[in-house]
């Protein structure tokens, strides 16, 4: 899916993802693209009493409380989402293959979901964050700001050793931006310090949050090619290892699984759905089976 550096302008990215990705989601979706986000771009209606179906994020605590029993709020939907992206652009997701980074993912799936919304009459902001917030992105429609968009993550730096990433500040600069009810896709691949979950389960409870979670199968399990330096992407520490030794691949692959486990956890207590985006996956595909999972949990 992704093409070399030379090819990366706005404009060449733009065009192919209009033919190889957005033409076929298009069609994937048969023009019902608010089936990828419900309860995305909606105004509260009314409330009734909770029912076993029911989302539990949309139970209103405090009317729970004064009632004694759980109620849900409804909504009904507006004529326009407004979509929002916090971006994590940490060194971390510099990392995998030369032309096939996590950040050339996280590109790929901006350009495509903007570019899907925005060609449905809707606006994408966005949140960029590196060793700080380093750009806010006004939420806009069209297909310029698109390009715009697109331009404004290639230009931010890459390679900068920074102190481990705090997540829960990209998070909570969301919390503080985005004022109306809006759709927010948390992109990263969650390498940060503790203590976001609680951060984006207060996302959550304002916003219809996803998760989009980047990933590399080479931080999964590594090949036997002898010795070699490993090096911490955040912080650029470095240790040198034997990957020839059958145990410490092990020992680096049950830390791998128990690493997911845990951030699965985080995300379910969190409240939130969530996307993993493999940087030798197809995006297509995984939208769709995202999208497939979204509507069998509603029937």
């Amino acid at each position: 899916m992704n093409t070399s550096t030379s090819a990366r302008t706005p404009e060449r990215i733009l065009h192919r993802l209009d033919w190889q990705v957005i033409r076929r989601l298009d069609g994937y979706l048969q023009g019902d693209y608010r089936s990828l986000f419900r309860g995305s771009g909606v105004d509260f209606a009314d409330l009734r009493e909770y029912q076993p179906q029911d989302d539990i994020r949309y139970i209103d605590w405090n009317v729970s409380a004064r009632m004694d029993a759980p109620y849900v709020r409804e909504y009904m939907e507006d004529r326009e989402i407004i979509a929002w992206f916090l971006l994590d652009l940490s060194p971390s997701v510099d990392f995998g293959a030369l032309d096939n980074q996590k950040r050339n993912v996280l590109i790929d799936f901006v350009g495509a979901l903007s570019r899907l919304l925005t060609r449905h009459g809707n606006r994408v902001g966005a949140i960029m964050f590196g060793s700080g917030i380093q750009r806010r992105v006004p939420a806009r429609g069209g297909r310029l700001h698109v390009l715009r968009l697109i331009n404004d993550l290639l230009k931010q730096p890459q390679h900068q050793r920074a102190p481990m990433t705090d997540l829960s500040e990209l998070i909570k600069g969301g919390l503080r931006s985005i004022k109306k009810r809006s759709l927010v896709f948390v992109v990263s691949d969650f390498i940060s310090v503790p203590g976001w979950e609680r951060s984006l389960r207060l996302l959550s409870e304002k916003h219809e949050v996803i998760a989009i979670r980047l990933w590399d199968p080479r931080e999964m399990s590594l090949p036997d090619v002898g010795h070699v330096i490993l090096e911490d992407s955040e912080t650029g520490e470095q240790i040198y290892v034997d990957t020839g030794d059958k145990k410490f691949r092990m020992r680096f692959m049950q830390a791998a699984k128990k690493r997911e486990a845990d951030l699965n956890e985080s995300f379910k207590r969190a409240g939130v759905d969530v996307l993993p985006l493999s940087t030798e996956a197809d995006l297509i595909h995984a939208i769709a089976s995202f999208v497939m999972l979204r509507r069998q949990r509603r029937r």
